[in-house]
């Protein structure tokens, strides 16, 4: 028969053993899901983390690709993981931002149904122009567009991609008509221009900044809040006289919405100290990313307004995708 003290006994009990239990954290492999295939950056920073954080977290971190329909597999198999700060995932700005308004049927919401363990990097996107364009700087690019609208034109990495929707952003802030041409990815994009036949992009600073070295191609400002340590005399778009094109892409680690505060505080330490490393740290610089540690609060305060600036530009220049 139960009594007031023999309740009372059994609730002490249990909160003694709350601590070993969070103490426990992590009982085996921790699963970090990549939304892509193997080979690309989401990718070589996952592996960077499962190999920096190991060590810190006291158990194996394995990575699993799960790439297809632009991270959208990949993010359905952590949304509906045990929760429990053993399966993650590595989001990007597409899978954690864009897609939501992007795409039609979208089976989760990047920020109902994940928690954030933590900001890992960001990517800086640089406005660059062919060496012949008649724009000195991103006054005269502006200036040009507005003379014969719809006149220059513009190259993506595929409709709806990151260097899509800060072209489009810049457009709005700009007040310009510039044509879009879609590429199946930078590398074609960047032989048009280095071609002439596409004018200007907005292309992330890895893919383009041998051939700004080279000459080959203009690069005019970073659609960033600060200027990239790769390109130190490129302005900002702000500094060169356009604020509010900011279109930096970003890593962020998740794990499904539920998942105990003190597994994501655990996990937070170990990526931190990890990341912290100055090999890690050059492994992240020679990818031309920025190291950008965020905390879970940081990522979950910051979040929604990027699901929203998005959307807003998504709308506003009726981009669609299949």
């Amino acid at each position: 028969m139960l009594t007031r003290r023999s309740v009372m006994a059994g609730l002490v009990g249990l909160a003694a053993s709350r601590p070993a239990f969070a103490q426990a954290f992590p009982s085996r492999t921790v699963t970090i899901v990549v939304p892509y295939p193997a080979g690309g950056p989401v990718d070589l920073v996952a592996r960077l983390i499962a190999q920096t954080a190991a060590t810190d977290l006291g158990q194996p971190i394995a990575v699993d690709n799960r790439g297809g329909a632009a991270g959208v597999i990949g993010s359905v198999v952590v949304k509906n993981a045990e929760p429990d700060g053993h399966t993650l995932i590595l989001g990007t700005n597409q899978t954690h931002a864009t897609n939501q308004s992007l795409l039609k049927n979208y089976p989760y919401d990047a920020v109902k149904d994940f928690a954030p363990v933590a900001g890992i990097a960001d990517i800086q996107h640089v406005l660059v122009v062919r060496r012949e364009l008649a724009a000195p700087d991103v006054r005269a690019l502006i200036a040009l567009a507005k003379k014969d609208p719809g006149a220059l034109n513009y190259g993506s990495t595929g409709n709806g991609s990151a260097s899509h929707l800060a072209a489009e952003l810049f457009k709005t802030k700009a007040g310009v008509d510039l044509q879009h041409i879609p590429f199946r990815g930078a590398a074609l994009m960047t032989t048009e221009l280095l071609a002439g036949r596409v004018d200007m992009s907005f292309a992330t600073l890895p893919s383009v900044v041998s051939y700004i070295d080279a000459g080959v191609l203009r690069a005019l400002g970073v659609a960033s809040a600060t200027r990239a340590p790769r390109l130190p005399a490129v302005p900002t778009l702000a500094e060169a006289g356009l604020a509010g094109v900011e279109a930096d892409a970003w890593f962020a680690l998740f794990a499904p919405a539920k998942t105990p505060s003190a597994a994501v505080d655990r996990l937070y330490r170990a990526v931190s100290v990890g990341l912290s490393q100055p090999d890690a740290r050059d492994a992240i610089a020679k990818q031309g990313m920025t190291l950008a540690l965020r905390l879970p609060v940081e990522v979950a305060a910051w979040l929604p307004g990027e699901v929203a600036k998005w959307a807003a530009v998504i709308k506003a220049a009726g981009v669609t995708v299949e």
